[in-house]
């Protein structure tokens, strides 16, 4: 039976009190992103489109909605860290995302530690049990169907280094839980974070 339907257009608005958007596609994950610009200054930056796009090799990605400081020194360096925003880190996450200027350090601002990577220059944060090194691929124009761009950039980086704490090691598998991520849900402060008490199994059909 076809339910009862609240159907709309984008272009013509939604009708609604907030654009449900973002809460339908959610709750995502967040791209907690760590760049430098070339000059000795750090950026720390969580962006709620952000997710992966490949096994082999691995590529992750981020949207950058208006032309940050993120995507001027991704761009400039060819390089950025993604690091995993977990229950205790949630609070930090949210000072990194105030609107300061490029002179200002969101890894002092946040309250974490910078923490060198291996492979690139572009800072880790110490205290996120689990963080990924990246290669710029690709930066993006979003455009619309009609061709005209959009003020939003696809940024794409190839994983060169991955970090995990060994307590998230079960017998060497991963375990999502035990790491109790945050995600981003709908609205202007919506989270979710991911518990045991989630999880349910449901094995591939062969």
């Amino acid at each position: 039976m076809q339910p009862d339907l609240h159907s709309y257009e984008p272009r013509h608005g939604h009708g609604l009190p907030h654009d449900p958007f973002n809460a339908i596609v959610g709750p995502r994950p967040i791209g907690w992103i760590g760049t430098h610009d070339g000059a000795g200054g750090h950026n720390l930056a969580p962006y709620s489109f952000f997710n992966a796009f490949n096994y082999v090799p691995p590529i992750v990605g981020f949207a950058s909605v208006m032309a940050k400081d993120t995507l001027h020194n991704a761009q400039a360096t060819g390089e950025f860290t993604w690091n995993l925003v977990t229950r205790p880190l949630a609070e930090a996450m949210n000072r990194s995302s105030a609107m300061v200027g490029p002179e200002v350090d969101e890894f002092v601002l946040a309250g974490v530690t910078p923490l060198a990577s291996t492979l690139i220059q572009a800072p880790r944060v110490a205290e996120s049990p689990v963080s990924f090194e990246c290669r710029v691929t690709q930066v993006l124009q979003l455009q619309t169907t009609e061709g005209a761009l959009v003020p939003t950039w696809l940024v794409l980086g190839e994983v060169v280094a991955v970090h995990i704490a060994r307590h998230l090691l079960v017998d060497g598998i991963y375990d999502t839980a035990a790491a109790h991520p945050v995600v981003r849900g709908g609205g202007a402060a919506d989270y979710f974070e991911i518990a045991e008490s989630a999880r349910f199994r449901m094995p591939r059909p062969r």
